[in-house]
């Protein structure tokens, strides 16, 4: 029950930062009568991890203490020194750790460590509620690509937009807010050149939760020219194309592709390499398309508006659906609604 106890208050501390591209990490200290003597989080590149910050609090009562840590500690000098080293001199007798650290600069060698200094070691003892504090985290480690979730609104029958190209507003206000709240909690914003030229988007996130923090916009390049007035240039927006181009903010990286059009795992593979391991694809039905084909998509969440087009109008994927062969099972996570919407979650 304490272990318990220790460990959800350590990522209750682990998810108050972004941290990205380092892990989310909390960390509790606990003495031999069972007080709380220190606490800890990472906060970011280039600050103390979670467990010198709690160590550090516990003082001189770190000594014949538990530690409770999220995520494995490191055992390698990166911008800061190895975790292990701070446990080991710190006199702590005994590591809970939640899960093991993905990332292969670590995994195992951490326990080990510990284990060679004669630290009683327990592991994985909340490993998916760990897991579930900071996916794109894990997700990144064990493939190279970010966690991409796709956000698309819809009428009930379908289409994201008219024939004529119209669609605002398709989806409630309610789902809007709900979908800026999806914003707030990713690292960046994803659309394509024809999204870029067709809404001049600010891709921002305005909900009340966002406080200062604002996604980074990405823009996946094309054939066509790039609008050299678009809002989204005062935002500093990273572009990924196929072959240099003269962008007037932001910066520019160059991947593979089709033709003009960026290969989606090597844009998305370029994303994550920035730091954004957690991103939204609002992109249209090319970049949504091509996008979903390439597998990259982890998840999503589409909005079914109250509306019916009654016809044919603009698909939310571009490309056939030649075979039911084709379709791809996904896991429905969360039904409900919102406002006058639908609101569903998969994987």
């Amino acid at each position: 029950m304490g272990e318990a106890r220790h460990l959800r208050r350590a990522i209750e501390l682990a998810t108050q930062y972004r941290t990205h591209p380092n892990p989310r990490v909390g960390a509790v200290v606990v003495d031999q009568a069972g007080n709380v003597v220190g606490e800890g989080a990472h906060q970011g590149v280039g600050t103390p991890h979670a467990e010198v910050v709690a160590l550090e609090r516990a003082g001189d009562r770190a000594r014949g203490s538990t530690l409770y840590v999220t995520l494995e500690p490191c055992s390698h000098y990166g911008n800061t020194p190895p975790c292990v080293t701070a446990i080991v001199t710190a006199g702590v007798t005994q590591v809970v750790i939640g899960a093991i650290d993905p990332d292969e600069r670590v995994s195992g060698k951490g326990v080990s460590w510990l284990t060679d200094a004669r630290i009683a070691v327990t592991v994985g003892e909340m490993a998916e509620e760990t897991e579930a504090a900071d996916p794109a985290y894990f997700h990144h480690r064990r493939t190279g690509l970010p966690r991409v979730t796709l956000k698309i609104a819809m009428t009930l029958d379908g289409s994201v937009a008219a024939l004529d190209g119209s669609s605002q507003w398709i989806s409630s206000e309610e789902s809007r807010l709900d979908a800026h709240r999806l914003r707030s909690e990713v690292d960046a914003v994803v659309v394509g050149a024809g999204t870029l030229r067709s809404d001049d988007p600010e891709l921002t996130a305005r909900h009340p939760d966002a406080g200062e923090f604002q996604p980074r916009p990405v823009i996946i390049a094309g054939a066509g020219p790039l609008p050299d007035e678009a809002k989204i240039w005062r935002r500093h927006p990273l572009v990924v194309a196929t072959r240099a181009l003269d962008i007037p903010s932001g910066d520019l990286t160059v991947v593979t592709g089709a033709g003009d059009h960026p290969d989606p795992m090597e844009a998305a593979r370029a994303i994550a390499e920035t730091g954004l391991l957690d991103v939204l694809l609002e992109g249209g039905p090319t970049v949504a398309g091509s996008w979903w084909r390439s597998g990259v998509i982890t998840g999503g969440v589409f909005y079914l508006a109250g509306k019916i087009g009654g016809g044919v109008g603009i698909g939310p994927l571009a490309g056939t659906f030649s075979t039911i062969d084709d379709a791809r099972e996904v896991n429905i996570r969360d039904v409900r609604n919102v406002g006058s919407d639908l609101r569903i979650e998969f994987e």
